[in-house]
């Protein structure tokens, strides 16, 4: 029986739409006397990979990022009603309910029929842990795991600890950097679902001759194959 390991944010519910839906409003909050739009987004983008390398990832990294890129540019700290105004900007991020994509439900529980599942998230434990109880598919899943980074030796780990066969498990996700090239460093084979909100430093470039990376469109289709 194929072991399928999961991804969650933005594979099997939409994440990485709300965050963006916060920069742009925080992008036309801030504003600068001579710095455009798209400078003012290299800017953020800067300093949420350095804010992700050190701190991780997930809604209190980005509101960290958010004031970090306002004292950066004002080269002053935010006053407690500037840093109101940022906080009120990202209320959707903090009281977002997850919402499954169209398809997710049903194609996960007729996998789950047929299949060993895992799921493989990275992100703060807590926040995380919370969409996850909220998502309602918890129970499809042999095993839930919740780590900081994914890189190979995530995978290798996880093979270990679930005597899991590489060429008999494969890993499905959004995601170049984290999902699909890692997996394939630790042997896996790969499912590539990409969606358009993808988060820009979760972009990679994929071997466009790997056979053992599976490219499908939607969720769904991966019943086509499994």
């Amino acid at each position: 029986m194929p072991t399928l390991i999961l991804d969650a944010d933005d594979t099997l519910w939409e994440n990485n739409v709300i965050f963006e839906r916060v920069i742009d409003d925080y992008l036309d909050w801030l504003a600068h006397p001579t710095l455009d739009r798209a400078a003012l987004r290299a800017v953020l983008d800067d300093i949420e990979r350095a804010n992700a390398s050190a701190h991780g990832y997930g809604t209190k990294v980005f509101l960290r990022s958010l004031h970090d890129c306002f004292e950066h540019l004002r080269e002053r700290p935010a006053t407690p009603a500037e840093r109101e105004e940022i906080l009120g900007l990202a209320d959707a991020l903090i009281q977002h309910k997850v919402e499954l994509i169209p398809g997710v439900a049903e194609t996960l529980e007729e996998l789950a029929s047929r299949h060993h599942l895992l799921l493989l998230t990275k992100g703060d434990r807590e926040e995380q842990q919370r969409k996850i109880d909220a998502s309602g598919i918890d129970h499809h899943f042999a095993a839930v795991h919740i780590v900081r980074e994914k890189h190979a030796g995530t995978y290798l780990e996880l093979i270990e600890e679930h005597s899991l066969r590489p060429e008999r498990t494969w890993m499905i996700g959004n995601s170049p950097k984290s999902d699909i090239l890692p997996a394939r460093r630790a042997g896996l084979n790969a499912v590539f679902i990409p969606n358009e909100h993808t988060w820009v430093l979760e972009h990679d470039e994929l071997d466009p001759g790997d056979d053992r990376v599976l490219r499908l469109e939607r969720f769904p289709e991966l019943l086509a194959h499994f």
